[in-house]
């Protein structure tokens, strides 16, 4: 029985349930794609990322995507990440995260690609 339950119109199934990990992921995913201060009533809520893709990617700029990065794994107790790597490509940034399943102790590698010209983070 899932102990979580949900509903993707990204899903390519007719379908469109998720359960448990699977769910956690489209959430981190929505999660990713709202930039910060986006989100109506809600500044905290989405990510510095897409005020970042078009910084060098130095060090500071790499330290300040890491945090958010650990703040938005942080935000949903269901997961946690073990490693997390920024990195860039020929369009932007790329993002890979080595996730924890906190209930059932499954792992997951997601690879998130920021891309500068469709504005839409894309997983691999």
């Amino acid at each position: 029985m899932p102990l979580y339950r949900g509903f993707s119109t990204y899903q390519k199934t007719k379908h469109f349930r998720l359960v448990d990990f699977e769910l956690v992921k489209q959430d981190l995913m929505n999660y990713f794609n709202i930039r910060k201060g986006e989100k109506l009533m809600n500044p905290e809520f989405g990510t510095i990322i897409w005020d970042k893709i078009f910084d060098p990617l130095n060090e500071d700029t790499k330290t300040a995507i890491m945090q958010d990065i650990k703040r938005i794994i942080s935000y949903d107790p269901r997961i946690a990440a073990r490693n997390v790597a920024v990195t860039e490509y020929d369009r932007g940034l790329q993002i890979e995260l080595d996730l924890v399943y906190v209930q059932t102790n499954q792992q997951d590698k997601l690879v998130l690609q920021f891309d500068q010209q469709s504005k839409t983070a894309y997983q691999f």
